[in-house]
């Protein structure tokens, strides 16, 4: 974990928060430390000139204010691990049918430039490298983060491979946004149910006419009513049945799912941290329940051909 730098306002704090608040949460969960990305699969994403800025601690300074912080020696190993953990999350839910990276999401890193508290584009960079060694044909990218993922957007427009649904505060950051394959821009103050019927609206339709092999999940809980840089009225029980919803379309189609941290801001990191650890936690059970629905399901079409 990067302490927090010099400057900036970005509270790094949350992500120690994060962990803290599952481990004390009693779910039986499984912790794993990720490798650092590889630079190749950075540089097959980003600008390889930009890479090395990073790799280097010599980003520029405008750069850097598009970022929102300082990019120091410990803050590029960060986020080097960081894209680790969403590739790490991929590999498990591969295996498991859904698992988490208590950090990233990173959905505003351009090609050549970070911003908006994002380094390294990881949903980009890691949907790239399924496709680019086989272990995947087609992967969708659901962005629940009130904020457009517009650098995911960018950096993978024109591909026939990779599906970005973004479902976002109209009038919030960024001013101009981007072109996902679907954006659903969102009226400010939208409750619980308006998201929930959004939601529904859209993503059967997706996951059926795209029919990915995998999905990235961008889990952001800066939809919650009390987020200091939302815009949207969503409910601790809202994003609860928002995660279960995405999970249970997603894994009773047989898919996998990775989900990153995303957006989630407040003057106390505490409650902030505790509303991610619940999202994961919800996510989880999810697919437990699923889970388990399919192994009953077996163990009944067994007990028939008997």
């Amino acid at each position: 974990m990067a302490p927090p730098p010099e400057r900036g306002t970005f509270r790094f704090d949350k992500y120690m928060l994060v962990m803290v608040a599952l481990r004390e949460s009693g779910y039986p969960l499984t912790e794993h430390a990720p490798p650092p990305c590889p630079r190749e699969w950075l540089e097959a994403v980003h600008d390889p000139a930009y890479v090395e800025e990073v790799f280097a601690a010599a980003v520029p300074r405008e750069k850097e204010r598009r970022i929102g912080f300082p990019v120091t020696p410990r803050i590029r190993d960060r986020v080097r691990h960081t894209n680790g953990g969403t590739w790490l999350a991929a590999r498990l839910a591969m295996e498991h049918g859904y698992a988490a990276n208590s950090a990233a999401g990173s959905h505003h890193a351009l090609h050549d430039t970070g911003a908006g508290y994002c380094v390294f584009n990881d949903l980009a960079v890691n949907a790239n490298r399924l496709i680019a060694q086989g272990d995947a044909g087609r992967v969708l990218i659901v962005d629940c983060d009130v904020h457009q993922g517009d650098g995911t957007a960018s950096l993978t427009a024109g591909r026939d491979d990779i599906f970005t649904l973004s479902l976002h505060a109209e009038k919030n950051f960024p001013v101009r946004k981007a072109r996902s394959t679907r954006d659903v821009a969102l009226a400010d103050g939208m409750d619980d149910d308006g998201y929930l019927e959004a939601l529904v609206r859209n993503l059967p339709d997706i996951l059926d006419g795209f029919a990915p092999d995998f999905v990235f999940y961008q889990a952001g809980v800066d939809v919650h009513r009390d987020d200091k840089l939302g815009r949207l009225a969503l409910t601790d029980d809202g994003i609860a049945a928002r995660d279960r919803y995405v999970i249970d379309a997603i894994r009773g189609r047989g898919l996998p799912v990775a989900s990153a941290l995303g957006g989630g801001y407040g003057k106390d990191p505490r409650p902030v941290a505790e509303r991610h650890a619940r999202s994961m936690i919800a996510c989880a059970t999810a697919n437990a329940a699923f889970a388990h629905s399919s192994t009953v399901s077996k163990f009944r079409a067994r007990a028939v051909a008997k």
